[in-house]
């Protein structure tokens, strides 16, 4: 029998391998206080493997599903790489020090969380990535805003704030372009769909960070004293100069002509090689050095050393293990249908649209949590839910829209999430060697957790939850997709297409 043909594991049994990994990852992170969730993840994989063989599935099925999911989430990990590297020879051309010399002289303490916010939303829009806003921009706004002497996790918080807004809405975003794709609807029409939520809680987060700058950051004259001991330094040990932002300008010009991310980023390398060995007299061999091993110096200020020795392919590595491992526990989840068994158990009991709509924003979130992929949590529920929208009457630009922030937005702030693994790397926040206070930034990450929250008002009453059109419905029942499925979770199945019913 193929495993495409075994039956559904139940519900006990599907919730064995999720509620066993997540006691084991409990005792490593609060019991130890070790912050390496690797080791829980991948007993993780290895119970639900031991479930997928008492379902009668081989060990190459699993193996193949595991893997399958590693290859579909392959070119994030090409990003991580990429971004490694932009991050060690951007600080060795002086780009990253020049971002935070004219943040610190341009910009004022009391704006600068608002203002760091919207530069990140603004570079992510145009670049489509999240992570390649957060390892490039966002590290030099965690200078700026040690330089202004605010603790690193509200400005790690209005970083991811801006940078996943992008990721969202962006057509250039992977992820904004799969939850239309499994859901069934156009890209552009999912964008729009998207503004009812992502417009208000980006305009509540600006004003929370207006507020949290202007009542709890004092521009008192010990703090211009840090800021002229930051910038003496800088230039002291870099050329700062408008020219070394060049690297940055020609990512942010290739992205608005829709060169693909990857290509893009990786000029962004090369730009930045040539720029440290022209502007700053490093040699060929010490560029490749620092994209793969990091950058290193030593200037005598402490805020300065600890946000630029960093960077290169090889920082990215405990990121890139711990995505691996989460992503191989999410494909043994999905391949055995552990995932499938628990969707199904929460669609039996649900019979109303804010109910579904709750359930695909809920879904998507546990998804995000147990198996650590951003990716799975849009596409697992993306599928299954698709039907049930339809045959309520629904659009399922709704459920685009519930996957995209339960699943997108979401993934930034679970530390052991591919999304939250690289911000915690990629912004410095230590939490892997103590630092767990720096894990505030996910409270401080307001846009993120605000609009699944805005997506649930809505839900629950009516407002911008638009209904099936003529020809969405026609299209769903000429092609049978899974219409069967429907009567197993209590839906009335259509024997013919029907128009939107009145509000």
């Amino acid at each position: 029998m193929s495993p495409s043909t075994k039956e559904l594991p139940s519900l006990l049994l599907a919730l064995t391998p999720v509620a066993l990994t997540l006691v084991v990852l409990g005792l490593q992170l609060f019991y130890f206080n070790d912050f390496t969730p690797h080791v829980p993840l991948a007993i993780g994989l290895a119970i639900t493997g031991l479930v997928g063989i008492k379902l009668g599935f081989d060990w190459h099925a699993i193996e193949k599903g595991v893997f399958h999911v590693i290859h579909v989430s392959l070119p994030s990990v090409s990003v991580l790489i990429t971004v490694g590297m932009i991050i060690g020879v951007w600080i060795a051309s002086g780009t990253v020090p020049t971002l935070i010399y004219y943040g610190l002289t341009v910009l004022s303490p009391q704006i600068f969380l608002a203002a760091a916010m919207l530069l990140c939303a603004v570079v992510s829009l145009s670049l489509g990535t999240s992570w390649g806003t957060v390892g490039t921009v966002g590290l030099a706004l965690m200078g700026i805003g040690a330089g202004f002497g605010i603790p690193v996790y509200w400005t790690a918080g209005a970083v991811v704030s801006g940078a996943f807004f992008g990721d969202k809405v962006s057509p250039l975003s992977d992820t904004t372009n799969l939850a239309p794709a499994v859901t069934g609807v156009d890209v552009f029409s999912h964008i729009k769909n998207m503004m009812p939520t992502t417009i208000p809680s980006m305009l509540i987060a600006f004003v929370i960070y207006l507020f949290a700058g202007y009542s709890l950051i004092k521009a008192d004259g010990a703090s211009f004293e840090k800021i002229s001991t930051i910038t003496t330094a800088l230039q002291e040990n870099f050329l700062i100069s408008p020219w070394l932002l060049l690297p940055a300008i020609l990512v942010i010009a290739l992205a608005v002509k829709r060169m693909p991310p990857i290509p893009s980023l990786f000029a962004g390398v090369l730009a930045g090689g040539l720029t440290a060995m022209l502007a700053q007299g490093v040699g060929l061999h010490e560029v490749f050095t620092y994209a793969n091993s990091g950058y290193k110096i030593d200037t005598g200020v402490q805020e300065i050393d600890s946000l630029l020795n960093r960077g290169g392919i090889q920082s990215m590595m405990w990121t890139i293990s711990l995505v691996l491992i989460a992503l191989g526990f999410g494909g043994a989840l999905e391949k055995t249908g552990c995932l499938e068994t628990i969707i199904r158990a929460i669609m039996k009991r649900v019979k109303s649209f804010a109910g579904i709509q709750t359930a695909a924003i809920g879904t998507s979130m546990a998804t995000n949590l147990v198996a650590g992929d951003p990716y799975l949590s849009i596409a697992l529920p993306g599928r299954m839910y698709a039907p049930v929208y339809r045959g309520m009457g629904y659009s399922t630009l709704n459920l685009s829209r519930a996957v995209e922030e339960g699943g997108t937005l979401i993934s930034p702030l679970i530390p052991w999430n591919a999304g939250g693994a690289f911000v915690i790397s990629a912004l410095a926040l230590g939490v892997s060697s103590g630092h767990m206070e720096n894990l505030l930034y996910i409270p401080l990450a307001f846009a993120c957790w605000l609009s699944p929250l805005i997506g649930l008002v809505y839900a629950h009453t009516g407002l911008f939850s638009p209904r099936a059109t003529e020809a969405e419905m026609q299209g769903w029942h000429d092609s049978g997709e899974a219409i069967a499925d429907l009567s197993d979770h209590g839906w009335e199945t259509p024997a013919a297409p029907r128009p939107a019913p009145a509000e």
